[in-house]
């Protein structure tokens, strides 16, 4: 196995572990592209065929490469890349100190590396530098990954080289005041109904909650390279603001996007749907804060406001109890032909609740603007505590599970429908193990927590597997492609598994 190579930007530390991997399918294999998988960020892989629950206690660790900077997200995977050394499957991972690194995804060597540092970027003008939590994207061409810098910028590369693209529009803007305004969420990448793929970038404020930010969103046209920008505070403005007293501004601050997937694509209502945290709700002067609302996919709305939005009415509690309802996006769960509400989506936050919502009229009283409109009763998170994770989405049988991981453990929940067509979440499972952000591969549920990474049995929470050779987590995740799990940690690794055959 041949690890050499010429690394001009930054050296890094590979540990190997020489393992007898599984061969996948010949002729198959399959990407990664974003976070969770899809632009719905399901987390849920139905093109794995090689792990399975029958051998997934078979895992072994097969490299260990120690990056430059903590990457505090998910990394994406691309089969079959043509590179100055010849075809490879690539990992790219985007650290807090705005690198994008390309690895090979068998060795965890070095193909590339870019970085767009903080420079003089200090977070709310102050000591510690400015940092991102945000994850990859690659564009549904395979041609090239996006990747956010700490400029305020989303840049565009070449997958196989890392060439970066300056014409067209390129690099995006996203922030006018990085500073103030973290990039948290990862990239999220949708091809809308009229055929045109949108990249999207969301921006909140950094831990503290200080400094003049606004929560906003920047689609991408991918064809032509034009942006929309979506404000949460002054959201008839649609610009990227300036620092205060600078013009243009919005008096309202806060109302940040940070969740783990930031913006969720449904291809049934061509809609977009993100969640907003503390800051002023008030329609009347464009403020969403505490909101689910959706757009176009281009990332514009209707007269100044969203095309439609929830609010509970615990509103101005959450505002002052910092319970924040956007500490995780909408996710859509799949409904059985019975029930009444043909689109459907669970909402969680801050407030340990978990809510469900009708996509077609988030409110239940038509239009934005509306306080309430929940579907049927919400329910406590089974194990309790603030949902800070993206939650996985499973179908089997017809039937639609949800998995939510925190600090205080994860739970299998499973949607019901009554006679009546209304449905509702029902707890299954529920084990005290905390983690982050789960994923689905193959009916094997994997998840991450500071010391170990687990595989459980979706339908019962049974433990297949585990291991304890991880360092601390914070908002990492999981990957599963071709056989092999993937996953960074807050030591600055990038870990890979695969499995090892058994002796004959």
């Amino acid at each position: 196995m041949k690890l050499a190579r010429n690394c001009n930007h930054i050296a890094l530390s590979v540990v190997v572990l020489t393992v007898l991997a599984l061969t996948p399918v010949a002729g198959f294999s399959y990407d990664w592209p974003q976070f969770n998988d899809n632009p719905q960020h399901s987390g849920n892989n139905t093109s794995e065929t090689i792990i399975k629950r029958g051998n997934v206690d078979r895992l072994r660790k097969l490299f260990q490469v120690t990056l430059p900077s903590v990457a505090d997200g998910s990394p994406v995977y691309l089969s079959s890349v043509a590179t100055p050394n010849g075809p490879e499957d690539l990992i790219f991972v985007t650290t807090k100190a705005g690198h994008i690194i390309a690895l090979d995804a068998t060795t965890g060597a070095q193909v590339w590396s870019r970085q767009n540092p903080a420079g003089a970027c200090r977070i709310n003008n102050g000591v510690p530098p400015c940092y991102t939590t945000s994850s990859p994207a690659i564009d549904p061409d395979r041609e090239f990954v996006y990747s956010y810098g700490l400029d305020g910028f989303v840049h565009k590369y070449l997958v196989g080289d890392g060439t970066e693209i300056t014409a067209n529009g390129w690099p995006q803007l996203a922030s006018l005041k990085p500073f103030n305004e973290k990039g948290s969420s990862a990239l999220t990448i949708a091809v809308a109904g009229n055929g045109i793929s949108y990249l999207y970038v969301t921006n909140g404020g950094y831990p503290g909650d200080a400094g003049d930010y606004q929560g906003h969103v920047t689609a991408v046209n991918l064809t032509d390279g034009s942006q929309e920008v979506f404000n949460s505070g002054c959201s008839d403005q649609a610009v990227h603001f300036v620092e205060t007293p600078g013009t243009p501004d919005c008096a309202d601050v806060q109302s940040a996007i940070w969740a783990r997937a930031g913006v969720v694509y449904n291809s049934i209502t061509d809609r977009i749907y993100l969640a907003t945290g503390n800051g002023t709700f008030s329609p009347g002067d464009f403020s969403w804060g505490d909101t689910v609302f959706a757009l176009q996919p281009d990332g514009t709305g209707a007269n100044g406001g969203p095309l439609d939005s929830y609010t509970p009415a615990t509103f101005l509690q959450l505002q002052l109890t910092d319970g924040d309802l956007g500490s995780t996006a909408p996710a859509i769960l799949p409904t059985p032909a019975r029930s009444r509400v043909r689109n459907l989506a669970v909402q969680s936050g801050k407030d340990q609740l978990l809510r469900l919502l009708n996509l077609d009229d988030l409110s239940g009283q038509g239009g934005t603007g509306h306080i309430g409109g929940e579907i049927g009763r919400t329910i406590r998170v089974p194990q309790g505590g603030q949902v800070l994770t993206a939650p996985a989405v499973w179908v089997q049988r017809n039937t639609t599970w949800v998995f939510i991981a925190n600090g205080n453990g994860i739970s299998g929940l499973k949607l019901a429908v009554d006679r009546k067509g209304n449905p509702s979440l029902q707890r299954v499972w529920l084990t005290r193990k905390g983690g982050t952000s789960p994923i689905v591969a193959n009916g094997v549920l994997f998840y991450i927590g500071s010391g170990f990474v687990r595989a459980l049995n979706p339908a019962t929470g049974q433990l297949l597997w585990r291991n304890a050779l991880v360092g601390g987590i914070h908002w990492e995740s999981p990957i599963v492609a071709n056989g092999k799990l993937y996953f960074t940690d807050e030591n600055a690794n990038l870990i890979a598994y695969n499995l090892l055959l058994r002796r004959k």
